[in-house]
């Protein structure tokens, strides 16, 4: 199953199988008895022996690129003149760790601590105007994240083609949606800090109710994305791939946290 996140898709280690066994020498003298029964009597070599993708390394990769994106955010809690230019260089930084066919280390980790600056200052931003809306979204972002993990591991929540046909049409909406509203209040034609997001439908925000439709498709991708975590452990990718996948945890966990974010602005307004 493909996933909706480009850090996955340009990487043919959760996409195509590798071959181990293609890797290993060859060897042109026929094993003993003995040989062969030394051989099968060894224990299991460990994914970091063989340098192959694992669920351990993963995770510990996961948190250190958190780790990062927490320092950043503090940087840009306490600078949050920082927010406009962190947000350039991030997206720079994005660009290159999707398109770069080797995952680096060094530039998954510099995103993080970049990206951390922008959601650090956008969110005393809000939390200025807002107080107390911070925690609120961080506590929904653990929820919607813990949640979607726990439905996932115990195999009743699972990606299926169909389903991810109607996410990606649903995401192709939302973001002409958002360029149309980002133009309506660049333009001044709409001068509500949230442009159509704050019209409202029966009287209830517009920007609400795509709230919470967007909270599910980030939910969805975030299935999209341990599925591709699950098949790139499977099919043996490389380690250094692991880093790609804390880059694209992190890219869906950010993208969900400023949803909420935003979701829960209009809705104190």
């Amino acid at each position: 199953m493909a996933s909706s996140n480009p850090a996955f898709n340009n990487s043919p280690a959760f996409s195509e199988r590798s071959s181990i066994a293609a890797k290993l020498p060859k060897s042109p003298v026929t094993p003993t008895a003995e040989q062969l029964t030394e051989l099968y009597s060894r224990p299991s070599a460990t994914p970091v022996e063989t340098d192959r993708m694992s669920y351990e390394d993963t995770v510990v990769k996961i948190v250190v690129t958190f780790v990062f994106l927490l320092i950043g955010a503090g940087v840009g809690w306490f600078v949050p003149a920082l927010a406009v230019p962190a947000a350039l260089v991030g997206f720079g930084l994005a660009l290159v760790n999707i398109f770069k066919r080797k995952p680096s280390p060094a530039l998954v980790l510099s995103y993080s601590a970049v990206e951390g600056v922008f959601v650090g200052g956008i969110t005393v931003f809000f939390e200025s105007r807002f107080p107390g809306i911070a925690v609120q979204a961080v506590i929904g972002t653990l929820a919607v994240v813990g949640v979607t993990l726990a439905l996932f591991a115990s195999g009743k929540v699972r990606a299926s083609r169909k389903a991810t046909k109607v996410f990606l049409i649903a995401m192709v909406g939302y973001a002409v949606f958002s360029i149309i509203n980002v133009i309506l209040i660049a333009t001044g034609v709409n001068r509500d800090a949230f442009g159509l997001s704050s019209a409202t439908i029966f009287g209830i925000p517009l920007g609400l109710l795509i709230g919470v439709v967007v909270i599910i498709m980030a939910a969805y991708s975030l299935v999209l994305d341990f599925d591709s975590i699950k098949t790139g452990v499977q099919r043996g990718a490389p380690r250094a791939y692991a880093w790609t996948a804390a880059f694209g945890i992190m890219v869906t966990v950010v993208w969900l946290y400023l949803e909420i974010l935003r979701m829960l602005a209009i809705l104190r307004r």
